[in-house]
């Protein structure tokens, strides 16, 4: 079983800067690739940030020049570095990681979900 839990949310004001972290435990062989969501009120949950094992990087539009995505020395480990925060940046954040491991038919890759950080930025 594996377990992802995010932290480093909370409530800045605009222009402000947060560091989220997300990290991984359990039976894992290999991570594929890892990734940030977020979910405002009344929205979809949207793409953030993404980086793969290749450490090849994608941003969405709304982010690009002010978030960082990077793995951490762990390798289950990934961080989200958040700066000049909007008030349009306010939402839950997810990590996701695509993980190798035990499956209930074997082995394989599936996807986890932390359980969420609120980051909110004030105006």
């Amino acid at each position: 079983q594996v377990q992802v839990v995010e932290s480093g949310g909370g409530l800045v004001q605009r222009g402000g800067s947060l560091r989220l972290s997300c990290a991984a435990s359990g039976t894992i062989f290999g991570i594929n690739s890892m990734g940030w969501y977020r979910q405002a009120p009344g929205k979809q949950r949207e793409l953030v940030a993404e980086i793969n094992s290749g450490s090849n990087t994608h941003y969405a539009d709304s982010v690009q020049g002010r978030f960082t995505i990077a793995r951490g020395n762990a390798k289950n480990t990934v961080y989200l570095q958040m700066n000049s925060l909007k008030p349009e940046d306010t939402a839950v954040y997810y990590c996701d990681q695509d993980i190798e491991g035990p499956t209930s038919t074997g082995w394989g890759p599936l996807r986890y979900w932390g359980q969420g950080t609120q980051v909110t930025v004030s105006s």
